[in-house]
């Protein structure tokens, strides 16, 4: 309850197994995952860093393989929202989207591959949307053209590294209940966040939104062995929203 998309996957993946490295800017939220992924037995560090930075980036993943030998899973789960149409939104924002969007898995990717084709194998899970492949009643240019951007980066990847034993994968979250969503819905539909929830809702086929779990038990899917022949698709979590024509607010 509560959990955002990030937390979550890394909750679900150390319930499985896994040990886990989580990153993020705000150091206390990545100390408070690692401690809740300790207290399940499982051996976890926060490494504060900015994902934009090529530097810190590098820095990261030497300290992951410093610490465990190997990294075996990259979850991408980065990203900021925007709203507005192409004139609405100013240069300086469509950069900044970019660059967070896009760059940062860029970068993680691009400093992970080789430790992952040394070892043979190794699986990638970008988070996009699906505002990349259906319009929703908010414009938001810039954040759409992003997470599609997601979609064509990580079948770029999934293909030139197929043969090595990486598989990359995209997961597209429908409407999410989780507190990064509140955020940024706050912002698009008006203060009154239990009407935000309610007309989410309505929008959605199945009568409800996702949750973060929702995202971390797909994500633990790709990841798995279960998943080997499965590589550069894209799998909706959305309640079924993306097959309805023009969904209304």
């Amino acid at each position: 309850s509560g959990r955002s998309i990030g937390k979550g996957i890394a909750l679900c993946m150390a319930e499985c197994g896994a040990d886990i490295v989580s990153t993020a800017r705000t150091v206390s939220e990545i100390e408070q995952t690692a401690a809740e992924v300790r207290a399940m037995g499982r051996r976890a560090i926060a490494v504060p860093f900015d994902a934009r930075d090529a530097g810190q980036v590098t820095a990261m993943v030497e300290q992951a393989v410093a610490e465990f030998g190997r990294i075996d899973i990259l979850h991408n789960n980065v990203g900021i929202g925007s709203f507005g149409g192409p004139v609405e939104t100013s240069e300086e924002e469509w950069d900044r989207v970019m660059r967070v969007n896009v760059k940062s898995m860029f970068l993680t990717c691009k400093h992970t591959l080789p430790f992952m084709e040394k070892q043979g194998n190794g699986s990638i899970i970008n988070i996009s949307s699906l505002v990349a492949v259906r319009v929703l009643p908010s414009p938001s240019v810039a954040y759409a053209t992003s997470k599609a951007g997601v979609i064509a980066f990580t079948r770029e990847v999934a293909v030139q590294y197929a043969a090595k034993g990486i598989r990359a994968n995209v997961i597209l979250p429908g409407f999410m209940k989780t507190p990064t969503q509140e955020y940024y819905g706050t912002k698009a539909w008006g203060g009154n966040v239990e009407e935000m929830w309610r007309r989410r809702d309505a929008m959605v086929p199945a009568g409800k939104q996702g949750e973060a779990w929702d995202i971390a038990y797909a994500a633990l899917y790709l990841a798995s062995d279960e998943a080997k022949y499965v590589t550069g698709t894209t799998l909706l979590v959305d309640g079924g929203i993306t097959n309805i024509m023009s969904p209304k607010p």
